[in-house]
Formats: structure tokens, sequence, C-alpha cells
């Protein structure tokens, strides 16, 4: 079996290469990347591929069995036309099975939306693409909330508007694991999964934060439209405005679903005690 990994010099993408080597077993990994020399620190065979380019993907698809497509990062509106690239060319060159990386969240009524809309229709046209199709819906990462433990003890806390809302977290090494095993297995096809761990309120969240990293932060909730104008100050208004949707989708209970871990997997996500104490862990020995 040789199978393709879209995307693969960013976060997730390299996490699923990594995932799929470690797995047991002789298969063909290919990575494929716009920028190939980036990726030449994964120690798999790199192909060159463009979203926007699908005679691109029809070279770097030859001799592929199954192929992760990773959501794409441009604009709601041109992701659907890229995705539509890749899935065109991968049954153009006989891919027998196509995995994507969809996303959770509100559907309606909130910034997040029409993103969360152009990945409802790629999956739409995975299903209808003719091959065999297995579709991941992602849950949020939490790395960002981990990366931003510094920028949270200079502000005092965490700030933002999902209020009690929860959120369906996961860790990109646990969606990598999901993936690799969705990929080599033949038992997932036209299955959908939410691919989450325990959903946590901001308040739980905090908590976590504070244990593994001895802080004393405090979750503050603020409206939709303060939390807008802060995001788009610091981030710009594309993705302040996405950002935003987010945490009206976490208020909403858009990310609060059940969680298909263990039956993509095998085994249970990682709990979040284990998580956090593995980064108190990390974080006594930096210390030392």
């Amino acid at each position: 079996m040789n199978i393709a990994v879209t995307a693969a010099t960013g976060h997730l993408g390299s996490e699923i290469v990594n995932a799929l080597k470690a797995l047991p077993g002789e298969r063909g990994i290919v990575a494929i990347a716009r920028t190939p020399e980036k990726a030449k620190g994964l120690g798999v065979e790199v192909r060159r591929g463009d979203y926007n380019e699908k005679q691109s993907f029809e070279a770097a698809l030859a001799g592929i069995d199954t192929l992760l497509l990773v959501s794409g990062m441009d604009a709601p509106d041109r992701r659907i036309g890229q995705h539509r690239n890749v899935i065109e060319a991968a049954a153009s060159q006989g891919v027998k099975k196509i995995v994507y990386t969809s996303v959770q969240g509100p559907e309606s009524g909130a910034d997040f939306s029409p993103i969360v809309a152009s990945n409802r229709q790629t999956e739409k046209d995975v299903r209808e693409s003719g091959l065999d199709w297995v579709i991941g819906r992602n849950g949020i990462y939490i790395e960002p909330d981990i990366e931003a433990v510094e920028a949270y003890k200079k502000a005092g806390g965490v700030t933002n508007c999902a209020g009690d809302g929860k959120c369906g977290y996961t860790t990109r090494p646990e969606l990598a694991y999901a993936y690799a095993h969705l990929l080599s297995e033949q038992t997932h096809s036209g299955k959908t999964y939410n691919l989450h761990g325990e959903a946590l309120t901001q308040g739980e969240l905090v908590r976590h934060i504070n244990r593994a990293f001895g802080t004393n932060l405090a979750y503050r909730a603020v409206s939709v439209e303060d939390f807008r104008k802060d995001r788009i100050a610091e981030l710009g208004e594309f993705l302040g405005t996405i950002i935003t949707g987010i945490y009206v989708g976490i208020s909403q209970g858009a990310f609060d679903n059940p969680s298909d871990y263990s039956s993509a997997t095998g085994r249970p996500h990682q709990t979040w005690d284990d998580y956090f104490a593995a980064l108190a862990s990390a974080n006594t020995k930096h210390g030392d």
C-alpha cells in the first residue's frame, strides 16, 4: 500500500507522516508539499503538489493507493475548488481511498460557520468521488492555549466569549494517531468520525493549565463584540474574526459532540489529566 499525505510540511501533516512511520508493517509513504524542500526532514519520499494546480497533483498521486487530504488554509470560498482539484486528480490517477480532515463547529450563526460550510461541501465532494472514503471531523487543538500561557500570565487570565460552553479539544499527536489508523486500516470506509477528547469548559481548561504551569490564572467571559475587537486588533480582520467565531461556536455547544475517537483508533483519547501531567513533568525538568 502506498499512502500519500498532503500539506505534509504543516503541523498536522507532518505529525501524520510520523505516525504512519511508527505503525508496524511495511507501506510506502509519500509526503506531498507545495514546497518540497521543506519536507526533506520527514524521511520519506517527497513530491510537489499545490492545491491550486490540479496537474501537480495528477503527477504527485501516480501509484498512490490511499490519500490523506488535509483541509487547506485559504479563504472558505477558495478551499472548495482547491480540494476538488485534489479529489479529481485522485480519481483520475486510480487512487482507491481518500481520507479527509474536516472540522467540527457551528454550521450557521457564527463567524466560523463559512469554514465549517466549506468543509461540509468538501465532505460531500469526497463522498461523491467514487472512491472509498473516510472523514474525520477534528476537534479544536489545545496546543494554542499552551503556547499562549506566557501571554495569559501577562494578562492575568484567560478572556474570551465562550462562557460556560464545553469544547471537545484534541492534540495534533492524537489526531495523527487516529488518521494513521484511518489511512492504513480497511474497516473504516464510509464512516465519519468526531475526533476529540473529553470536552472542557474554559474554567476547566484554566484549572488544568494552573496545575501544570503553577500559575494562578482565572477565566473571564466577555461579550462577543468586545472579544472580536480584541482579536481583530491583535490578529487582523480575517484571523481575528475566525477565532471569534470558534469561541462563539463553543458558547453555542457546537464543539460539544460525542467523540468517536475510540471507534477510529481502538483506544481512548489521551485524558487531559495525563496530558497536563506530562506538561508539568516537562516544565519541572526544564526548570531544573
